[in-house]
């Protein structure tokens, strides 16, 4: 094999530290990425204080409610019921793959029914709350599926606990930690709250997180 004399490789070293410097800020920039949930996300949401995830399942509510499928609270993290898709208002979609601004109005679809996450002026039956449930048919239900995600910094950042605020009745997406029987025995209620407190805060946890290229950043339970 013959070799490159010294002088010849001289005038490569700073090509190869270009190129070092070009791959780093590249894996700097997809880090960047990664700190942050973005639209067309698939994830799971746990209540922080109750340490529940937001749940949903082809039951009903009763009578005494409003008959829309119900939404609930669930300590299992494997539930394959706990998926929800971050996606934009009808009127305003948002980018696939763009990080999602505090303050910016969403629906959160749930993914095994393709209902939306939505809220309306029927009481919550356990606590007397506002009842929170699953609207819709194929992502499309109406102007009650609409929330704004609440958050400190410009972006909804993965590792942080948000609030989401519903925009056509001002309540927050809560658990205080009513359980249900049969048929769904254990698991929490959800509700709406006027409050801030510690019982609205949440935390996106396990999902497929979609960069601007919808390519999935990361594949921990799908």
């Amino acid at each position: 094999v013959r070799m490159l004399p010294r002088s010849a490789l001289v005038p490569l070293v700073p090509l190869v530290l270009l190129v070092l410097l070009v791959l780093r800020s590249a894996c700097e920039a997809r880090d960047s990425e990664l700190s942050y949930v973005t639209c067309g996300s698939l994830v799971k949401l746990l209540n922080t204080r109750h340490n529940v995830r937001l749940h949903s399942h082809d039951v009903k509510y009763g009578s005494a409610g409003s008959g829309q499928q119900s939404v609930t609270g669930v300590e299992n993290a494997d539930d394959a019921n706990s998926y929800w898709q971050v996606r934009g208002r009808p009127e305003r979609p948002c980018q696939r793959g763009a990080a999602v601004r505090c303050g910016q109005a969403i629906r959160i679809t749930h993914m095994k029914t393709g209902r939306n996450l939505h809220t309306h002026h029927f009481s919550s039956p356990l606590s007397n709350n506002q009842e929170v449930s699953a609207f819709g048919e194929n992502g499309e239900g109406d102007d009650l599926d609409v929330w704004s995600v609440q958050c400190d910094g410009d972006f909804w950042e993965r590792d942080e606990a948000v609030r989401f605020k519903h925009v056509g009745t001002d309540v927050y997406l809560s658990v205080t930690g009513e359980q249900y029987g049969h048929p769904i025995r254990g698991q929490r209620e959800v509700h709406g709250m006027r409050a801030a407190n510690q019982h609205n805060w949440w935390r996106s946890m396990e999902g497929v997180f979609i960069q601007p290229s919808q390519e999935p950043l990361r594949h921990d339970e799908l």
